[in-house]
């Protein structure tokens, strides 16, 4: 069986974290397996540095989610 590796590269943000401080939503720039980077939105076990389930995007992926998030947003305004 094939090693699992990943190495992240950029730490971007910290989202949020548990009131005990063990578990925080973090998005990085993430390599696995030695692969160019992308970017990465998920939860992290602290205690014992562990990743949780989280989810993987390319930059594209992530400049249409981006645009996505911006029209919710937008319409959400419009209607205050």
């Amino acid at each position: 069986m094939k090693e699992f590796r990943y190495e992240i590269t950029e730490h971007i943000a910290t989202i949020s974290e548990s009131a005990d401080r063990r578990f925080t939503l973090e998005l990085n720039r993430i390599s696995y397996n030695g692969a160019p980077a992308k970017l990465d939105l998920r939860r992290w076990n602290r205690q014992d540095d562990r990743m949780q389930k989280g989810l993987v995007l390319t930059e594209e992926e992530a400049g249409e989610l981006k645009a996505i998030l911006e029209q919710i947003f937008d319409s959400v305004e419009d209607k205050r």
